[in-house]
């Protein structure tokens, strides 16, 4: 699994400020502190940038390639923006995102042939985010991998996101998103690559209560068998729970109960109380968050107090 470093997004107060003053140096000093820590792709989020975009993404790329050498996420709607910035781009670079919306479908995917570049392509249409994992998969099977192969796409550079939505508003989707990813893996021969933005789990969540959920909704997915999660590589507990999952570790009581939650997902199965122990208070949140994260439990601000 790879980790697609997210923490130049335009979402960030100080991201914002340093686009508006052309602040080169935050961004090559943040794009080295997350490719330091593990992160193996950077992704771009200037936002639509309706105006600025096809001279921000250019300048921002080259910028970040003058200090690390790994692909670059182009992430925006500014199509302009997007060609300019694979333009620039002296590695393949990842485009994020097409739906599967007519105009999206219609322009994205070219421009990704033209510059053989690899395409994240979401699963919603017209009508928005579908709550159930069939419907996810269908719209990738009917949609989003046709228009690859009509194209000339390799599988191998179409990742399908079935769109990780927040525990605060939208729970049922947290499970359906899992199963989504677990049957979009015997969909084909060989299977369509997965990718989801894994802190939108956590989104409109208080801070201090965010990273449980985001790591132990990221062992959920590789249980799966997620390939690429756009997720924060400065948060080291998180690359402590993949590094548990990825190497079986079990030499400690939270390895163990990691292992556990992994494998029941896997077989489609859930943890139970009796699976840990409850004594523990490192090993009950974990069992929380998962029955948070299974739609079991209704999410509320208190839930790990409860």
């Amino acid at each position: 699994m790879q980790i697609i470093g997210e923490n130049i997004h335009i979402i960030s107060p100080r991201v914002k400020a340093a686009l508006a003053e052309r602040d080169l140096r935050f961004f090559q000093e943040l794009a080295v502190k997350q490719v330091e820590a593990g992160a193996s792709a950077l992704d771009l989020n200037i936002g639509p940038q309706k105006k600025a975009g096809a001279e921000i993404m250019p300048w921002l790329v080259q910028g970040i390639q003058q200090v690390v050498d790994v692909p670059l996420s182009l992430d925006t709607t500014n199509l302009a923006a997007i060609e300019a910035g694979l333009k620039a781009a002296k590695n393949q670079c990842i485009v994020n995102s097409t739906s599967a919306e007519e105009e999206r479908l219609e322009t994205v995917p070219p421009l990704v042939k033209e510059y053989q570049a690899k395409l994240i392509a979401l699963t919603m249409g017209k009508s928005g985010i579908p709550v159930s994992a069939e419907e996810r998969v269908n719209i990738a099977l009917e949609a989003l991998i046709p228009r690859a192969l009509d194209l000339g796409i390799p599988m191998a550079d179409l990742l399908i996101d079935p769109l990780v939505l927040t525990v605060s508003g939208c729970q049922e989707y947290c499970p359906e998103c899992i199963e989504a990813v677990r049957i979009l893996k015997f969909a084909g021969d060989p299977p369509p690559m997965t990718n989801v933005g894994l802190s939108n789990v956590s989104n409109a969540v208080p801070r201090e209560m965010r990273p449980l959920l985001n790591r132990t909704y990221g062992v959920m997915l590789l249980a799966a068998g997620i390939d690429y999660m756009i997720a924060d590589p400065l948060d080291s507990e998180l690359r402590e729970f993949i590094r548990i999952v990825e190497q079986r570790d079990d030499s400690t009581a939270l390895g163990r109960l990691l292992l556990c939650l992994h494998d029941k997902t896997a077989a489609g199965e859930k943890l139970y109380a009796q699976d840990i122990d409850l004594t523990d208070p490192q090993q009950a949140e974990v069992f929380k968050t998962a029955q948070i994260l299974y739609n079991d439990v209704i999410y509320t601000e208190s839930y790990l107090r409860v």
